[in-house]
Order: C-alpha cells, then sequence, then structure tokens
C-alpha cells in the first residue's frame, strides 16, 4: 500500500519500521532535517508537510499524541485536501469520540473515509507486532487499511462504526487506571499491615488479583514509579474518559473512586 505517516514519535516510529518491514511504501512526515535523516534511515520517504505525506495515498495514519494534536492535523485542509478520493485517514490517538466525529464530517467532504484505531500496548508490543487495535469504522475501509494494520497489530478487533473504537479504548484505560489507582489503597493497606510493598506486588502477581495491570507495577518494583512513568500518558486518557462520560451524562461509579486513588498515587510532573 502507499501510505502517509503523521506522528512518528515514541508508538509511531516502531508503526513506521513496522510497515516498512511489511513491504508498504511509507511517506512519513518529518518536521526537522535531523528526524528525516532518522526516517529515511529506517526505510521510509520523508516529507516535510502534511500536504506531502497525503497526496497519493490509499491511507494516513495519524499517531500524534493530544486531542488537540489530532485536531490540528485532521481538521485543517493541508492532509485532507491532499487525499485522494476514496482513500482512509487513519486515528491511532486516543482522542475525544467528538473529535473523530468532527473530522469524519470534515473528510467526508473530500471524499475521505475516517478510522479511528486507538492502540493498546506500548512500543515493545508494536516492535513485535502484537500491539491491540480497537478499530472503528465503515466496514470497507477497515477492510481496505487491514494489510497495513496488521503489520503492527494483533488482534486488530473491528468494533463498530466510527468513533466506536475509541469507546471501546476510553473503557478500557478507564479500568486499567483504576486498577492501578486500587493498587495504590491497596499497597497503603499492606503497608499499615506490615508487608513490604515490592514483596507484596511480586507475591499477589502469583495469586487470584493477577492483572495485566499488576505485572507492569510489580516490573516497575512501586506504584509511585509506575505512576512515574506512565503518569502522563495515564492522565491525558483519563481526562478525556472524564470529559466524555461527563458529555454523554455517563456515571463512572465505582471507578472514580479508583481514578482518583490514582491521581493521587501520581507524581506531578516537573
Amino acid at each position: 500500500m502507499r501510505l502517509g505517516f503523521v506522528g512518528a514519535g515514541r508508538m509511531g516510529r516502531p508503526m513506521v519500521r513496522r510497515l516498512v518491514g511489511a513491504g508498504h511504501e511509507v511517506r512519513v512526515l518529518g518536521r526537522t532535517p535531523g528526524a528525516r535523516g532518522a526516517l529515511a534511515g529506517d526505510g521510509a520517504r520523508p516529507v516535510a508537510g502534511l500536504a506531502d505525506a497525503g497526496a497519493s495515498a490509499d491511507a494516513v495514519l495519524v499517531c500524534v499524541f493530544t486531542d488537540d494534536q489530532v485536531r490540528d492535523v485532521c481538521l485543517g485542509d493541508a492532509l485532507l485536501a491532499g487525499m485522494p478520493r476514496g482513500s482512509v485517514l487513519v486515528v491511532h490517538t486516543t482522542a475525544s469520540p467528538r473529535t473523530i466525529e468532527a473530522v469524519a464530517a470534515r473528510a467526508s467532504r473530500h471524499g475521505v473515509h475516517v478510522v479511528d484505531a486507538p492502540v493498546s500496548g506500548g512500543p515493545h508490543d508494536v516492535e513485535a507486532g502484537r500491539v491491540t487495535l480497537f478499530v472503528g469504522g465503515p466496514d470497507d475501509a477497515v477492510a481496505g487499511v487491514r494489510p497495513a494494520l496488521g503489520a503492527y497489530g494483533d488482534p486488530v478487533l473491528h468494533v463498530g462504526p466510527a468513533g466506536a473504537g475509541l469507546r471501546v479504548k476510553l473503557v478500557n484505560n478507564a479500568v486499567f487506571a483504576a486498577q492501578i489507582g486500587l493498587l495504590a489503597d491497596a499497597v497503603r493497606l499492606g503497608g499499615r499491615l506490615g508487608v513490604d510493598e515490592s514483596v507484596l506486588l511480586g507475591a499477589l502477581t502469583s495469586g487470584s488479583a493477577a492483572s495485566r495491570a499488576l505485572t507492569g507495577v510489580a516490573a516497575r518494583g512501586s506504584v509511585a514509579a509506575f505512576a512515574a512513568a506512565a503518569g502522563a500518558f495515564l492522565a491525558k486518557d483519563v481526562e478525556v474518559v472524564r470529559q466524555s462520560a461527563k458529555e454523554s451524562g455517563a456515571d463512572l461509579g465505582a471507578l472514580d473512586a479508583a481514578l482518583t486513588a490514582l491521581a493521587s498515587a501520581t507524581p506531578e510532573p516537573r
């Protein structure tokens, strides 16, 4: 496939390498000469502007960090105007469902389909080709981009129409973040009972309390260390969860207290 790519950062760059390795032609936006040189070293074709990334592409994949960045990239005409009619815009960022709705409305004026495909996993999962993708979008558009998504995604789960992928990801992230919050409280309880945190975490991974969240925390040695490493990503996604729940009138229920516990365990950025 002829692909454009925007956002070759912590998650995006290993995606680019996997796409190139799978035989796709990948044009990647590089903002600086140094970045473009590094991307060329990965086997991609670096470009300096959004229009160049989208020109003649079968699909453009966007993997930026924040909702605002999605809006900057996808709601202007620089990218969409250069994309061929019938092509697909794939958004990997965990953005607001309302942002995806706005992007889909703008893209339709250019004859471009939109697929939201937020990611569950880290750069190591992308590198191994086993990152989970929750995908929302029209059947034909999703089928058309599967050869690209399958270069790094396994499983690639089509969960409904445009926006459905993000809604599933938001619930997933709320549960994951709440589990970290519960662990923070569990560690405090263990401390009151005289159990060392690292000993407690290691023991719980072999018990019925085991979870992917616990495994990640135990690998770091403490809730605080995990929160320091992943806090910026968790905080960003939790804010999207809270805002989306507020907009839809949904009650977070028991998740709310656990998410609050997580916030108290997350160090303030310096």
